[in-house]
């Protein structure tokens, strides 16, 4: 059973090749897909950035635990709406999971090393407790 749904896709062309009689075959990568107003692609780098600068601790920062838990949560919930659409797609389940679990590790770790840096990125992202 198919759903008709409004769809937009940006694609990069790879190449074309035109072929005498009208034909034409093209190779095309997909960039970007929005179905009913739903984006689904992965983070872009802007995003990316502006994720580690909310949640950076000085200047140069890109690896604090806030950061890597910032950028894990944004890639879990991207991963969560795709699932929710492709409910057999068990190979990214499975990369869920792997996700869920290393944010848990390290906010296993944040919670031991400092409690109120912990509640604050609970706060800011939204997350429970």
């Amino acid at each position: 059973m198919c759903k008709i749904r409004r769809q937009r896709e940006k694609v990069q062309v790879i190449w074309t090749l035109r072929i005498p009689g009208g034909l034409t075959f093209i190779a095309a990568r997909l960039i970007a897909c929005e179905v009913d107003g739903f984006r689904t692609m992965v983070t872009t780098a802007a995003e990316k950035t502006g994720i580690i600068e909310k949640h950076r601790l000085h200047a140069t920062d890109t690896g604090s635990p806030e950061v890597q838990v910032a950028l894990l949560t944004s890639r879990i919930l991207e991963l969560t709406e795709h699932l929710k659409s492709n409910k057999k797609d068990h190979a990214s389940r499975r990369g869920l999971l792997k996700m869920v679990g290393r944010r848990s590790s390290l906010l296993k770790y944040l919670t031991a090393a400092d409690r109120d840096r912990y509640k604050r990125l609970i706060a800011s992202l939204g997350l429970r407790k």
